[in-house]
């Protein structure tokens, strides 16, 4: 596993001065006195002893002290006793005893584990059933669709296709709420000619602040996704955007272009942080999770590479044969890629070669090439993961860390260009975001397929598995 120093440029800035402390800046101080806080007094004020003033607090149940007054540590521990007893009161209504307070320890655990990303869950072998449901479709998603992001609630769907709208769609009822058009035909300045924008890349915040999409040029528009109101447009990469993330519970956007570069935005200051290089070609596929750290794959030059931001490093990767279409964080220490060669390789981060590679995972074209992969989905800190390509199927794979292993669990048959996954939170549904075309291109269409998102119900029973 290589690691290099990579190239950060920073937007630059007036370097700050110390500030001098002299007697005239001190003596304008405001005393500590001016700070204090200022409570209201009552019309007949009457200084209470303080025995008086401990019978007016117990009995008639007015505080001591406000919750401003009330100390971080103290307000925690209140907060906690708060939370394990309704806890206990949660397990009490199903189990007696000795076993409320096992339940307890072991449901905080795994709360805990959950929350550092340590918890491992076992839901690949419990698959039994996947099935078509919903097939969300509309008229100005006539062309193919491009992308596609689901909100962290898992309540609403935003897609986006080669039609230059975006469409707010409800899981539940699958109708759409709103819609917003991108922008209007525009002129292209580098070749002088009027094009509709494609929606190929979409992201949204964790707290459904920003949404962030790639319009199919070098700009990045920012939105909310709730007022459905244009805020920003970034500009500074050279080349077509190809793919956006947002870091995890944070408003950090990292993009990716064919420029070969990285860049990192800002959305709480709505302005540019710096830029990354290191890929030798155009950059293809995002994904990051709660660390500052995003992992990025290099198209044709074949290689993955792991950005460590605030160390200014990088860890590169190489494997595939061929181009890198997508990659996907499974966990912190594992990930896995789809190539332009067929294979699906999964990966960690301790080693520059992969742990296993499913060579044409997609079958074998009829001109003996391998299909290859167009989009992969995972559940994070699971075993599961899906993979799309061209050959008229969606594949679900099994990881098997200790055996370095991906096991085929189930296909479900889906015609057209499979040009994004997304799994929901619990792994019940999978979106398959289907098109006539690549996102990316229009080297060959499959004219039998439906430009749509289908929706497909995943049946299957999981257990919890702690990893330390």
């Amino acid at each position: 596993m290589k690691m290099s120093s990579s190239f950060f440029f920073k937007s630059g800035g007036k370097s700050s001065k110390k500030r001098k402390h002299t007697s005239e800046s001190s003596a304008t101080q405001k005393p500590m006195s001016e700070y204090a806080i200022h409570r209201p007094k009552a019309v007949n004020e009457e200084i209470l002893s303080s025995d008086e003033s401990e019978y007016n607090a117990e009995v008639e149940g007015y505080p001591l002290a406000s919750d401003e007054d009330e100390m971080p540590q103290d307000k925690r521990l209140r907060l906690a006793k708060k939370y394990l007893s309704e806890i206990k009161t949660q397990e009490a209504e199903h189990f007696d005893g000795l076993k409320i307070n096992q339940n307890m320890e072991q449901r905080l655990q795994v709360e805990y584990l959950e929350s550092i990303g340590k918890l491992h869950r076992n839901i690949a072998a419990g698959v039994i059933m996947c099935g078509v449901g919903l097939v969300l479709k509309h008229k100005l998603h006539h062309a193919p669709i491009c992308s596609q992001v689901l909100s962290a609630d898992g309540r609403y769907l935003y897609t986006g296709a080669k039609s230059q709208y975006v469409l707010k769609w409800s899981t539940e009822s699958g109708k759409v709420l709103a819609k917003f058009d991108v922008t209007p035909t525009r002129e292209d300045h580098d070749t002088g000619t009027k094009r509709r924008s494609h929606v190929i890349a979409i992201t949204l915040s964790t707290d459904m602040k920003f949404l962030a999409l790639a319009e199919g040029g070098s700009h990045i528009q920012i939105w909310c996704p709730v007022t459905m109101k244009h805020l920003k447009t970034f500009k500074g990469h050279r080349d077509i955007v190809s793919s956006l993330v947002f870091r995890k519970g944070s408003h950090e956007l990292y993009s990716v272009a064919k420029d070969r570069s990285v860049k990192i935005w800002s959305l709480d200051e709505m302005a540019y942080v710096e830029t990354l290089f290191g890929h030798q070609s155009g950059v293809t596929s995002i994904d990051a999770l709660d660390r500052e750290r995003a992992i990025t794959a290099g198209g044709s030059d074949c290689s993955l590479r792991i950005w460590k931001i605030k160390e200014e490093s990088q860890l590169i990767y190489n494997g595939h044969r061929d181009g890198i279409e997508c990659v996907k964080f499974l966990n912190d220490e594992h990930f896995i890629s789809g190539g332009v060669d067929g294979s699906i390789g999964l990966w960690t981060t301790l080693k520059k070669k992969p742990l296993c590679m499913a060579n044409q995972a997609h079958g074998i074209a009829e001109n003996g090439v391998a299909n290859g992969i167009t989009a992969i989905a995972v559940i994070v800190n699971t075993d599961l993961v899906a993979s799309g390509s061209y050959d008229g199927y969606v594949r679900l794979w099994k990881v098997i860390q200790q055996a370095r292993k991906l096991q085929p669990v189930h296909i479900i048959p889906i015609s057209g260009f499979i040009n994004s996954l997304i799994f929901s939170i619990d792994g019940t549904k999978l979106y398959v975001a289907v098109g006539k075309e690549h996102r990316l291109g229009r080297w060959w269409r499959h004219k039998e397929a439906q430009n749509s998102i289908i929706v497909v119900n995943v049946k299957l029973q999981y257990e919890n598995t702690a990893l330390t």
